[in-house]
């Protein structure tokens, strides 16, 4: 029974400690925290099609960046709206890039054929770009002109306001 005790404290001081070093190393990063204003934070992840996908790559024009989860109802609740939006401006220079937060391929593929999307969805396995991005709550979706972010949004977005805001930013 003591034993069991003092297994409890360790485990305990165990996950208190893990805590406050996560809480810490964003508190005290020297990363500002991306938000509306700011430059958007460059990466670099490989894409379900086998191609490395930089920002830096799309820095003359409007990046649409989707943090998304296949177990999160309002991600799966805004695909069709994302993928239709996508078609309807890609031609015009619009680029989608949804990050899948980690999990497993075989996942994300059948996530991707249940919703027919076409956009490039992107790999973060280790979740070190959604650390960089601050992302704690899904899906949140940044809007990047010119490597600017210009909107953040923070969960489900309606078809309505993905057309505003990428109508918007396209013909500024």
């Amino acid at each position: 029974m003591r034993r069991r005790k003092w297994l409890q404290i360790i485990i305990f001081t165990a996950v208190i400690a893990v805590g406050a070093l996560t809480i810490g190393g964003q508190l005290f990063s020297k990363e500002e925290v991306p938000k509306e204003g700011n430059k958007a934070p460059d990466f670099s992840l490989s894409g379900m099609d086998g191609k490395i996908y930089n920002l830096s790559d799309y820095s003359n024009t409007v990046v649409i960046l989707n943090f998304w989860g296949p177990f999160c109802p309002p991600c799966r609740n805004e695909m069709p709206a994302i993928e239709a939006q996508y078609n309807k401006w890609k031609d015009k220079g619009l680029v989608v890039l949804g990050i899948n937060l980690g999990e497993a391929e075989v996942t994300v593929q059948g996530f991707v054929n249940q919703y027919g999307l076409t956009f490039p969805i992107l790999y973060d396995p280790n979740l070190q770009i959604r650390d960089r991005y601050r992302v704690t709550q899904y899906p949140t979706t940044f809007f990047i002109k010119k490597g600017k972010i210009e909107i953040v949004q923070i969960g489900q977005m309606q078809e309505s306001f993905l057309e505003n805001a990428i109508q918007s930013l396209m013909t500024e």
